[in-house]
């Protein structure tokens, strides 16, 4: 190819003297070797993974239950038993996560009288939309709601 774009620099531009910010030598950083996945995947916001005040377990945690297919358990028992974490650090986690809004759970009583806690992972919080069809049964709408339980500190 013989024509040259006239507008591309000849050759790669030094840091300019005047900014020390801009290292002239990357020594150091992660380098990223990524190949494509076309299956079994999920997308993950950075919003999630890079989240200043959720603790690393809190993150990972969010990061394993968005992966899951829907209907999976994800309570504090059937997490505690996939991770090597005890279910206080996991029980700590689901509350930072629904504390930001990546979580809601809700308890829900089922047509045998059983009550059953249904976990809704939120991708996005504060965008909500509509559940997707699960099968449990959806809870009644009461003009009064009981106060919730105190957790413990």
């Amino acid at each position: 190819m013989d024509t040259q774009n006239p507008s591309a620099p000849p050759r790669a531009q030094s840091a300019p003297a005047d900014n020390p910010d801009r290292s002239r030598h990357h020594t150091g950083g992660v380098i990223h070797e990524n190949t494509r996945h076309t299956e079994r995947f999920v997308v993950i916001g950075n919003h999630l993974t890079q989240h200043k005040e959720l603790s690393l377990l809190a993150i990972g945690l969010g990061c394993h239950i968005q992966s899951l297919p829907t209907g999976t358990p994800a309570d504090i028992k059937s997490l505690a038993s996939r991770f090597k974490e005890g279910t206080t650090r996991i029980a700590a986690a689901l509350r930072e996560l629904e504390t930001h809004g990546y979580l809601r759970r809700e308890r829900v009583r089922t047509a045998t009288g059983r009550i059953i806690t249904r976990t809704i992972s939120c991708n996005q919080p504060g965008h909500r939309r509509e559940p997707a069809d699960t099968g449990c049964p959806t809870p009644p709408r009461t003009a009064h709601r009981p106060e919730p339980r105190p957790r413990k500190a």
